[in-house]
């Protein structure tokens, strides 16, 4: 099957040609004569299978004739990232270049009077970032009662993220009368009653199990300690033939932290997280793009909003909270049929994320090794608790008798003070037995007066283990 079967027009078909398609992908061949129809159409599909163009190519044709009205778009795109959003507006710009389609773009950290002065001028395709559509729409920038097509892209981010509040009140603003298009990479149960309540009797198609990485991507698994997790990453990006690559990180601070890492050991390395402004990070991923830098450290914000052609890795140096997340990590590689590799360093602790990811996949992410290394097994050593009540990895042995303070010698030892009779017949322990709470509770101790008392459940005799030092002393009789 050819592009040109599947009903588009001869300028979209052109620009497609052009930009070195042949052959649509299952997703854009299942998708684009649903679309072309006019159905509401509910997509599930991997990350990396073209989804983008399987909604951008038929909405060309669609809106190419219709006139543009101010502040009145004809079709709304909801992303959940800025770079998801400024991903699909270059899709417009790149197969819509023989139309006289109009777009804008709205998002976050780009300025209110620019993206105001495009709505003026009138637009087919409205992109846009639901908290930023909304601050529009509340200053009366926009008006949403002209809509004739709503795309929801990415469905199960909008959720993870918090965004499904701000759709349901952006959709509930919208004519009835529409068409809508639901993409999403995996299908939760909350994601289902979310469908119910957005389309009307929609196709349903879906391109690869739910939930799974794409086959042309070569994933790996290796198992490290925690102290050696840069050294194992700069070792493995020297031993692979890493052309570009993506390094996630599950926090921002951590992201900061490795890129000045890596970039004090001479690699080529740039940073994207969400506390950079938009200006920045548009301009790192530029650096990126165009070859510039070979390494970007990533939060997940840009794990859905990256696409760039030939991406050769992606190493999770954090292994992702949410299971859903690896397969959108990876998917950043092996894209249009390309060669993809992922490597995933995972310690000890980690563990639980693993075994959710391969849960969710339906089978084990391979185990590969780095020539020479053996990880370590602090990761694996109980943890204890500091005064304040923080968690910390025990101390190896070793450690804990070097810090100790030196045992005194037998000469220097003091004899121990010898301990009142009483406190030598002190009877045996009796067996436990059930408290009553109000007794629990008053017998509640600290942490540190339970360890140090060994007596804890033993009878008081008299005064216990203390004798009043009055009772020592000797009498004195008077002389009649």
């Amino acid at each position: 099957m050819t592009f040109s079967d599947l009903g588009l027009s001869e300028p979209v078909l052109k620009a497609v040609t052009e930009a070195g398609y042949v052959e649509p992908t299952p997703v854009q061949a299942q998708a684009i004569p649903y679309v072309l129809m006019g159905r509401d159409l509910l997509a599930v599909a991997q990350t990396g299978t073209g989804k983008t163009a399987g909604f951008t190519l038929p909405l060309i044709d669609i809106l190419a004739d219709s006139r543009a009205r101010a502040r009145m778009p004809g079709a709304l795109i909801l992303e959940p990232t800025r770079e998801l959003a400024d991903q699909v507006a270059s899709s417009f710009d790149k197969y819509g270049k023989y139309t006289k389609l109009s777009k804008a773009l709205l998002i976050g950290g780009v300025s209110f009077s620019d993206q105001e002065k495009a709505l003026d001028r009138g637009v087919n395709v409205l992109i846009a970032t639901p908290g930023r559509l909304l601050d529009h729409f509340e200053r009366g920038g926009i008006m949403l009662n002209d809509v004739k097509i709503l795309v929801i892209d990415e469905a199960d981010r909008m959720l993870d993220m918090g965004f499904m509040p701000d759709v349901e009140r952006i959709v509930k603003l919208l004519p009835q009368m529409r068409q809508t298009l639901f993409f999403s990479a995996t299908m939760a149960p909350e994601m289902r009653k979310l469908t119910e309540q957005f389309l009307s009797n929609p196709k349903e198609i879906s391109v690869a199990r739910q939930a799974t990485a794409a086959e042309t991507v070569a994933q790996g698994l290796l198992r490290v300690s925690t102290a050696d997790k840069r050294e194992v990453l700069r070792q493995l990006i020297r031993k692979e033939n890493v052309r570009n690559a993506i390094i996630f990180c599950n926090r921002k601070r951590d992201v900061q932290i490795l890129w000045k890492s890596l970039e004090k050991h001479q690699f080529s390395v740039g940073a994207l997280h969400g506390d950079m402004s938009q200006p920045a990070r548009m301009e790192m991923l530029a650096r990126f793009k165009a070859g510039e830098i070979s390494i970007l450290v990533a939060s997940d914000v840009a794990a859905r909003g990256i696409d760039i052609q030939g991406l050769s890795h992606v190493f999770n140096f954090d292994v992702p909270i949410h299971s859903e997340d690896y397969v959108h990590r990876i998917g950043r590689t092996g894209r249009a049929g390309a060669e993809g590799h992922a490597f995933t360093l995972a310690t000890a602790d980690e563990s639980k994320y693993v075994n959710a990811i391969e849960r969710m996949m339906g089978k084990a992410i391979p185990v590969v090794t780095l020539d020479g290394y053996e990880p370590g097994t602090e990761d694996e050593a109980p943890r204890s608790r500091d005064r304040r009540g923080r968690r910390g990895a025990a101390k190896p042995a070793a450690e804990r008798a070097e810090r100790a303070p030196a045992a005194p010698k037998a000469a220097e030892r003091k004899p121990a003070a010898a301990k009142p009779a009483a406190a030598k017949a002190a009877p045996e322990r009796e067996p436990s037995r059930p408290i009553a709470l109000d007794e629990a509770k008053a017998n509640r101790r600290r942490p540190r007066e339970r360890a140090n008392d060994e007596a804890d459940d033993r009878p008081v005799l008299a005064f216990g283990d203390h004798i009043p030092a009055f009772l020592l002393r000797p009498v004195i009789r008077k002389s009649a």
